[in-house]
């Protein structure tokens, strides 16, 4: 696991909250780490994915009762992460130090979150979610093995828009980028009032010019927003650091209009979108984000980015960075 302090008190993805019902178990990796993501009756867990008795993954096991159970010996543990029975001494009160162990978890935003350290604060917000006159669409997720610095740049890089993604959210006939400002704030980067050309605004056919908010949240989430006043659009976007160089992204669209377009249609548009970056953000050398604004050539257009890595260096971010 990193030693990385910034990454060990944020809230990172575990799972899409649908990809985890009630009585389900689900895998995850974030910082190195094993997890294994359960839900019981009442409450939802996330836990290091190590049996304590003899290190089989709690993972390939099954929920009984409320209990999550081993699958090598049958050891049960209860919500708290306490081992209540072994079934090889049934009489034997399972001591103390049996238990499995525990992380912090919480769920929101159709995400479930976990933090491997002492939590700082709450996940990403995304106040489309529960916004009644927003329709919520989960995108995703999308593995790739890039380091999460490099998909999150991605996401702040309008320029590549007309290039690798040409005839779907841009067109080289248009790709100039206008000038626009972005700031640091208290929780990440804020840009504004970047113009786009798109043949495609949100995969509903229309074109036209895009103006577009990012908003950097947290290291590896952000917001994506183009307002309006009559139809609006936001992206909810989260990466899950894997490990230094391979990541997962999560992404929820939220629309305020076309409620009756096939969320299929959606999710599709996202996942051809997408697809278009992988290989692209999957080439890129050095693997780590350079927070060293020399080792790179940046221009006007890079305004966000170049806000994205100075903010980075100055939290003291280290994790997937060099």
């Amino acid at each position: 696991m990193t030693d990385d302090p910034v990454m060990l008190r944020h809230w990172h993805p575990a799972a899409f909250s649908h990809e985890v019902p009630a009585g389900s178990i689900k895998r995850s990796r974030i910082l190195g780490e094993d997890l294994v993501v359960w839900r019981g009756r009442d409450s939802l867990q996330v836990w290091r994915d190590l049996c304590i008795h003899r290190g089989a993954r709690l993972s390939l096991g099954r929920i009984a009762d409320d209990h999550l159970v081993c699958p090598y010996h049958g050891w049960r543990y209860g919500a708290d992460g306490q081992c209540a029975h072994i079934p090889a001494h049934p009489d034997l009160k399972p001591p103390a130090k049996a238990r499995a162990s525990t992380l912090a978890v919480s769920e929101g935003s159709g995400l479930i979150w976990v933090c491997l350290g002492t939590p700082e604060g709450a996940p990403a917000p995304f106040p489309e979610f529960t916004n009644a006159r927003f329709r919520c669409v989960p995108c995703g997720p999308y593995p790739l093995s890039a380091s999460a610095p490099r998909v999150m740049e991605n996401g702040l890089d309008v320029a590549h828009l007309s290039v690798v993604h040409e005839g779907i959210l841009g067109d080289l006939d248009h790709a100039a980028i206008e000038d626009y400002a972005a700031r640091e704030t208290p929780e990440g980067v804020f840009a504004a009032d970047i113009k786009v050309w798109q043949n495609d605004l949100d995969g509903t056919g229309r074109s036209g010019v895009a103006s577009y908010e990012f908003e950097v949240l947290r290291p590896f989430a952000m917001t994506v927003r183009k307002p309006a006043t009559d139809k609006n659009f936001a992206i909810l976007v989260a990466v899950a650091p894997v490990d230094e160089v391979s990541s997962v992204y999560y992404s929820l669209v939220a629309m305020d209009y076309d409620h009756d377009l096939p969320a299929p249609r959606v999710s599709g548009f996202q996942d051809r979108v997408f697809a278009q970056d992988i290989s692209v953000i999957e080439s890129q050398r050095p693997e780590l984000l350079p927070l060293d604004l020399q080792e790179e050539l940046h221009l006007r257009s890079d305004l966000a980015s170049i806000a994205y890595r100075k903010w980075l260096n100055r939290i003291g971010l280290s994790f997937g960075t060099s």
